[in-house]
Formats: C-alpha cells, structure tokens, sequence
C-alpha cells in the first residue's frame, strides 16, 4: 500500500500533475502499474480518510500548549521506533508540524500495512500531510528542503 502512496504521491501531487478525480480509471492506472487491486483499495481508502483528517475543523483538542506532550501508545511505539519518534518531536520543536498535524501524521502513519516505518518512510508520509493540510505552505516547503536538500559539505559558511 505504501508504495502506491508513493507512485501516486511522486507521479501527480508532486510533480504538479493534475491528479485523476475518477477512481475507476485511476484504478485501472495503478494496476496497469502493477498494482494489486486490494492494495490499491487501501491505498485510495487511506487517501479519503487523509482528506477527511484535512476538512475537519479541529481533528484534535489541545488544552495547554505549554505544558502538553505525547505519549506514544504500545502500538505507535512498535511501529514508531525511536528515530522516528524523535524526528516528529525535531520537526515540532522547529515549527515544520504543529499539534494537530503531528496527530494527522501518527493517524495516518497507524493506517499503513507496514508493522514498523523507516524514517525515510515516515517524511513521505509527513508531506502527504502537509501537503493536504491548508495553511501549512511554508511547512510543507521547509520539509521539503529538509528531504531533498543535499549537504554541499562545507561546515560553515
């Protein structure tokens, strides 16, 4: 499933290519790709309810912004693992997520097949989010350049 949310991801949304509004043929699409036909149900599955997280006003409810913190679930933490964990509280700390769009990017993350994520995964799904989310341009750009950003080896400048 995740690598339909890839090919789909790399194929239109980020390559600026108007994405399909027909899910027929974006089916027929992805299984001409190669794509099982279960797989890509999910897939399209985990895109409508992504859409759903977006529309809602206020998909989760924070009462003291100061003070607050997560606590991860068994089950986020076997799929999460450390490096993953830590990387979701960096992008926090620096403003690329907020509360609302770490909660979207755990939900999401939940979703997949995959009994645990690879960070290199993990920041896919973080801009699938971002992407979606109205009014977080700048951190969706900022993840961006935190992704495809090459180091050019000098340590300063």
């Amino acid at each position: 499933m995740f690598d339909i949310l890839m090919y789909l991801f790399e194929n239109y949304v980020h390559s600026e290519v108007e994405l399909m509004v027909d899910e027929d043929e974006l089916t027929k699409e992805l299984t001409r790709a190669g794509f099982h036909q279960s797989e890509i149900l999910k897939a399209l599955s985990w895109l409508e309810r992504l859409a759903a997280l977006q529309e809602s006003d206020t998909p989760y409810v924070r009462t003291n912004d100061n003070y607050s913190f997560r606590i991860y679930t068994k089950e986020e933490i076997d799929k999460l693992d450390v490096e993953c964990r830590g990387f979701l509280l960096f992008l926090e700390e620096i403003g690329v997520l907020n509360f609302n769009t770490r909660e979207m990017v755990i939900d999401r993350v939940m979703e997949l097949d995959e009994s645990s994520l690879v960070l290199d995964d993990l920041k896919w799904v973080i801009l699938m989010v971002l992407f979606n989310a109205p009014g977080n341009e700048s951190a969706y750009a900022q993840m961006e350049d935190l992704i495809f950003e090459q180091p050019d080896g000098r340590l300063h400048s």
